[in-house]
């Protein structure tokens, strides 16, 4: 059996979550259209007969506005250094761009393999695809290109197989029924996340931290009990995410709950609760108390 540990890295939005969701084949990480959706170092685990590929899904490569941002760079940078391969991600639809090829250059010349997955081509023109690919090779970077689309699951499997071939030999390192190394707490509060990203527009969900302070399972019947609290910067935020007469939450809460029922097939009783904190993404105190710690990524 061939088994190891693939850092997937690429730009804020490159489509990395969702190439390692449908690889896995489960749900292991958040998905939204804005940057910046990932903050921790999540693993996402596919268990072949043949191999076992362990994902380490990272933020995406984004300059550091706040402290916050600074540790989840530092996440990135860290996840790729311990690893039997890389995985670059590049957003075929938006093209590659110089900053793609520098950071793919900074990563080519370590001593890790490297492959490159071009995502997203089920939007782009084909014809657009070779001349993309082309800039990479210009660029001197000698790495083998997988254009693939996740959505339409084109090409997934053939990156697979390369992945599972450039693995050494050895044992399992999680047994086959794991798919992830994070708890059911954490993907409650990221569900929630996801939401509230998908919901609200601008700065405000990226100003958002969820805190969950319940998640009790009661002994009779199958029930969760979860209680939320939503962290953001400013008052005005706090009036937007609430919405007129509560409206705006309590639809993100039952869009959430929803996603939270399903991943942990039972009901789920969810209360959530709005917080301000100002500036919380600067103070490493509240950074640390709210699971951002870069320690824990």
């Amino acid at each position: 059996m061939r088994a190891g540990t693939v850092a997937v890295i690429g730009k804020a939005n490159a489509g990395k979550s969702t190439l390692i969701n449908v690889m896995v084949g489960e749900k292991v990480a958040i998905v939204s259209p804005k940057p910046q959706t990932t903050r921790d170092r999540i693993l996402g685990v596919l268990t072949r007969e043949t191999h076992q590929i362990v994902f380490v899904d990272t933020p995406g490569i984004y300059k550091a506005s706040n402290v916050l941002t600074d540790i989840m760079m530092k996440t990135t940078e860290t996840s790729a250094k311990d690893v039997d391969l890389i995985l670059y991600v590049v957003d075929g639809h938006t093209g590659i761009a110089r900053d793609d090829l520098d950071l793919m250059k900074r990563f080519f010349s370590s001593d890790i393999p490297m492959l490159i997955a071009f995502t997203k081509t089920d939007i782009m023109p084909a014809e657009k695809i070779p001349e993309e690919v082309v800039k990479i090779a210009e660029a001197g970077i000698d790495a083998d290109v997988f254009p693939v689309s996740a959505r339409k699951y084109r090409n997934v499997k053939a990156l697979e197989n390369e992945i599972a071939n450039l693995l050494p030999e050895g044992d399992k390192v999680f047994e086959e029924d794991i798919v992830s190394d994070k708890s059911e707490r954490f993907m409650i509060r990221e569900i929630m996340r996801e939401k509230i990203l998908l919901k609200y527009d601008k700065e405000i969900p990226h100003g958002v931290a969820i805190v969950v302070t319940k998640f009790e399972k009661r002994p009779t019947g199958n029930l969760y009990d979860v209680d939320i609290d939503i962290v953001c910067e400013k008052q005005n935020h706090k009036a937007i995410l609430i919405g007129k007469g509560g409206k705006a939450l309590k639809e993100t809460a039952a869009f959430a709950r929803q996603d939270m029922e399903k991943f942990l097939d039972a009901k789920v009783f969810l209360t959530t609760y709005v917080k301000v904190e100002e500036g919380w993404r600067d103070r490493q105190k509240l950074i640390r108390e709210f699971g951002y710690d870069e320690e824990q990524n």
